[in-house]
């Protein structure tokens, strides 16, 4: 008989198959429960226009709605200037952890870079699309104090007076696309006046600092609304609901104008797909809600959800096709 001290324990076998199946579920687990706890912190959302703008209007609505998901706080912070470059370029430069993405556009992603001759990103390469936002509507309006109803009596008047300067939210932006476009096709003489975004633009415009501009409407919809502006008409392809008394550009006699800017998100390059897949759910979800979706069309904003792959495939066809638009214009800038 052995004795009871150095007989072996009967269940020994058993226990240590359990605790090397534990652990083995432990290992399992942790890469499954890192992604889970995505995200862990405040999520940063750099707008690269000033506040006030539709960039902006957009931004805080469904970024509002994005937290309410996500768990998190989204916090936006306004990085302006150099036609949007400066808070997208900042984005490129974050850490590619997803905690830090931007507001991009189709003039940041897709027509800066034909135009300005330093860029400091590029975006095919430099950033990870999350997905799309939508589409907004340029207006072209003047001030209250501006004697022209129409587009007509505008061209009439520019032909009288060559040189008048139109404002836009910067150059580069798709604005200032809309501007030069406009100026080729009714030939007219036109000087660009960039600002660094909607709200000092329209500040100018309003004070009559300014005679003429394209802008977003989301930011100028309000001041239209109570007159201290006056819409002309739109550059997109059909009439916004927000605006459906005022033609666009094309019905007012510029045959086959039409300039759609379109919005999206993205974050640096490298980004792990478990934070995309998290974020593109999120932002899709935050424009299928409806008091988000009834915000954004009251505003004149378009919303429009994609994947991120297809929002990428969008970013490139753009890149390509901006590209030949901005040789054949001449709107290199410094």
């Amino acid at each position: 008989m052995p004795h009871p001290t150095t007989a072996p324990f009967p269940h020994q076998p058993r226990r240590s198959l359990l605790c090397a199946a534990a652990a083995l579920l432990c290992l399992a687990a942790g890469p499954l429960a890192a992604q889970e706890a995505f995200p862990s912190k405040p999520i940063r959302f750099i707008v690269p226009y000033a506040a006030g703008g539709t960039t902006d209007l957009v931004a805080r609505t469904v970024g509002a709605r994005m937290a309410q998901t996500l768990g998190q706080p989204v916090i936006i912070e306004n990085r302006a200037g150099a036609g949007g470059n400066i808070g997208m370029d900042a984005v490129a430069k974050s850490a590619p952890d997803g905690y830090t993405v931007g507001m991009g556009a189709i003039s940041t992603n897709a027509l800066n870079p034909h135009i300005y001759k330093k860029m400091p990103f590029d975006p095919r390469k430099d950033f990870t699309a999350i997905g799309q936002l939508g589409n907004s509507t340029i207006v072209l309006e003047v001030g209250a104090g501006v004697p022209v109803k129409n587009v007509d009596e505008l061209l009439a008047h520019a032909r009288r007076n060559p040189g008048l300067p139109y404002a836009t939210a910067g150059a580069g932006t798709s604005m200032h696309l809309a501007g030069v476009l406009f100026a080729q096709v009714s030939k007219t003489d036109w000087v660009h006046v960039p600002y660094k975004g909607s709200a000092p633009l329209i500040t100018d415009l309003i004070g009559g600092q300014v005679p003429v501009a394209f802008d977003n409407l989301p930011a100028s919809l309000p001041h239209i609304q109570s007159g201290k502006l006056r819409a002309l008409a739109v550059a997109g392809a059909q009439r916004s609901p927000a605006l459906p008394d005022v033609p666009t550009l094309a019905e007012a006699g510029l045959k086959d104008y039409a300039v759609e800017p379109w919005f999206g998100v993205y974050g640096p390059a490298g980004m792990p797909a478990a934070a995309v897949q998290r974020l593109s759910k999120a932002l899709e979800d935050a424009l299928a809600e409806p008091g988000v979706k009834d915000k954004l069309l009251a505003a004149g904003f378009t919303p429009r959800s994609s994947t991120a792959a297809e929002f990428e495939a969008l970013t490139k066809r753009e890149y390509e096709r901006l590209g030949k638009v901005a040789r054949s214009a001449n709107m290199g800038t410094e």
